[in-house]
């Protein structure tokens, strides 16, 4: 059954004024995805050119106009992974238990980008809704959630905030933060309870989240109406966004850019899903 306006709750979260709405996503009798309302909006993508770390190919600065859509609260997690991997295939096998790291409420790990891909297409056909990856666009404009810091949360970040390196000895903190913990693996989806004004959780760090869209070095060129930017090698590479748990800090910003082969698996590498906004918002 499609989204509606009737079947969208209210959530309202403490980490900022303001409420946020979801509905969920049965799989099975006591498994569902959160998929919370991400509302159309404006942003200024990519980063200032005096941003700490920043790296060239997050420029040039450009305003992206986002439509409403729906992103799931947190990466997607083993346990939503191995019910979705027992349905039918669409166009490929699934591993139906591929992460290195083990856990229900971990985030899936070593998925390839067409696994991901995979998994959108049976969970289409399951719920009746259209799942996708998100562009990097939207995958940015949800990070940010009206932010314009390095991190939702603020200038910096520290390991009581997200799953991160960070005990490296040059570049385990981020500006005005202090170094912290290297868990040395992957942590539950909820470990940390902070989520931003659009109530997704889990936007730094623990996985890099493969994004539709095809590598590109900048900005230069790129939509401007929240769309995949895509070219014609379907087999270049694919954008991944967020940093993970192996990664230094600067590489978990808003506006951090990773990006990896479509076909290589990596125990850094999860994914989570969106699909469309209810044609009609509460």
């Amino acid at each position: 059954m499609a989204a509606t306006s009737d079947s969208l709750s209210r959530l309202t979260y403490s980490q900022r004024q303001g409420t946020a709405q979801f509905f969920n996503e049965p799989l099975g009798d006591d498994l569902a995805l959160k998929m919370m309302l991400i509302r159309a909006g404006t942003f200024i993508m990519g980063s200032p050119e005096d941003e700490l770390d920043r790296a060239e190919s997050e420029g040039p600065q450009r305003e992206v106009r986002v439509p409403a859509f729906c992103m799931g609260k947190y990466p997607v997690t083993q346990a939503q992974w191995q019910f979705v991997a027992e349905l039918p295939p669409v166009e490929q096998k699934l591993d139906q238990n591929p992460s290195r790291f083990k856990g229900e409420n971990h985030p899936v790990e070593r998925v390839t980008w067409y696994d991901a891909v995979e998994f959108c297409a049976r969970l289409s056909i399951y719920a009746k809704r259209t799942y996708r990856l998100p562009s990097e666009a939207e995958w940015e404009y949800a990070c940010r959630a009206g932010t314009t810091t390095p991190f939702h949360f603020g200038e910096t970040i520290t390991t009581d905030l997200a799953n991160y390196r960070g005990n490296d000895e040059k570049y385990g903190a981020y500006g005005p933060g202090s170094k912290g913990e290297y868990r040395k693996e992957t942590t539950p989806v909820d470990h940390f309870a902070i989520a931003n004004a659009f109530g997704l959780c889990d936007m730094h760090g623990n996985v890099w989240e493969w994004c539709q869209d095809h590598w590109h070095d900048s900005y230069e060129g790129a939509p401007t109406d929240g769309s995949a930017w895509l070219s014609s090698d379907e087999n270049t590479l694919r954008v991944v966004r967020g940093g993970s748990w192996d990664f230094n800090p600067r590489y978990c910003r808003s506006a951090s850019r990773g990006t990896d082969l479509p076909r290589d698996p990596s125990s850094f590498i999860g994914f989570r899903v969106v699909c469309s906004a209810p044609r009609t918002l509460p």
